[in-house]
């Protein structure tokens, strides 16, 4: 099981133990998909001992079984009950592990309840999920078919005049039909919004001359996809193309130099060597790329400072981008494995495709 691995990494960097509350970490280490906890103290405790304990909310009494658990019940004290865990795992005092998205409200009563010193759960985890099994690696090759499969479907919409978000939703819903849903709200970004990198579709409509930022992701088993491409809609402006061009031999070269004991900074360093060299490096505003699995960013990141030595089973994407402010931009993003070399989990298309 990975929690006794997880056990076993807790002792090799002595820690006394761990606090994690739901998501993708909780899920990764016990299968449990714990979903609207809200406000109600929800926390897995594990001890260095090996041992460990849910505290939950009776909400889930029919939902968590086969997995030792204390419920509590709305006017009980939720803190009282995690008390008393801690005495029955002798978790008292040391350094522990805490989740690093956990509410403050939860950890300021864990806080009450020893002597504890805290340190950040991903310092310890992003060593197991940095690097996938074979069943994690399926589930993410089913995912990008996915996505693949969308943008086939895109290509025979007819996107002219359809506002931002109408597109978006369209893509959604498709996700949906196909997959166990979104990684992230799809991003549909047209003419001059193709300049942001991270726009919030919005009410402009799709003209002709645009060129359109596609990026979008599903769900499979829990792990995810994300591409983006780049099309346009009639024959775009004349300097949007060339930049097509750059960032498509950036994403090509940064993909061809993936390969088992590589730094994640040297491939960040080969795609923005080609877009700085054709004169559009101050355009090229964010990394190449970023992990990917459970969570749609997670480590390793590939960045001018990712210190990370790429090995066989890690997961990431190659986006590298150019964005022109007042006119637009381009991404092209593909998810690759590690497997010696690069192998791109994503296939569909990097032309510059008209529609």
């Amino acid at each position: 099981m990975r929690i006794d691995r997880f056990v076993k990494l807790l002792n090799e960097m002595n820690f006394d133990g761990a606090f994690i509350s739901p998501g993708s970490n909780l899920y990764y280490l016990t299968g449990l998909k714990l979903h609207e906890v809200g406000e109600r103290p929800t926390i897995l405790v594990v001890s260095a001992d090996g041992e460990y304990k849910l505290l939950a909310p009776s909400l889930y009494s029919n939902v968590i079984t086969n997995f030792p658990v204390t419920f509590w019940r709305d006017g009980e004290n939720p803190y009282a009950k995690l008390s008393t865990i801690l005495g029955e795992l002798k978790l008292y005092r040391g350094r522990f592990l805490v989740e690093d998205t956990m509410r403050a409200d939860w950890l300021i009563g864990i806080l009450k309840l020893g002597n504890f010193e805290f340190h950040p759960l991903s310092s310890l985890i992003r060593l197991m999920r940095m690097r996938k099994d074979r069943e994690e690696i399926e589930n993410m090759k089913h995912a990008a078919r996915i996505a693949d499969k969308v943008f086939e479907e895109i290509l025979s919409w007819d996107i002219l005049g359809m506002s931002e978000k109408e597109l978006a939703l369209k893509i959604e819903v498709r996700i949906r039909e196909l997959s166990d849903g979104v990684s992230f709200s799809p991003i549909v970004a047209s003419g001059e919004n193709s300049a942001n990198p991270h726009h919030e579709p919005g009410e402009r409509k799709i003209r002709k001359g645009d060129i359109v930022i596609l990026d979008y992701g599903a769900r499979w088993r829990g792990y995810c996809s994300d591409i983006t491409r780049t099309i346009a809609v009639g024959r775009p402006d004349e300097k949007l193309i060339e930049v097509y061009e750059i960032v498509k031999e950036a994403q090509e070269k940064a993909y061809r130099a993936v390969r088992e004991g590589i730094k994640a900074k040297e491939v960040d360093k080969v795609a923005r060597e080609v877009i700085s060299e054709a004169g559009y490096g101050e355009y090229f505003t964010h990394r190449t790329g970023h992990g990917l699995g459970l969570d749609v960013h997670e480590e390793p990141y590939i960045g001018p400072d990712g210190e990370v030595t790429l090995e066989n089973g890690m997961t990431f994407t190659i986006e590298p981008g150019i964005y022109i402010p007042g006119l637009g931009g381009v991404r092209i993003e593909d998810d690759v494995v590690v497997e010696g070399k690069g192998k791109r989990l994503t296939k569909a298309g990097r032309e510059l495709i008209t529609v």
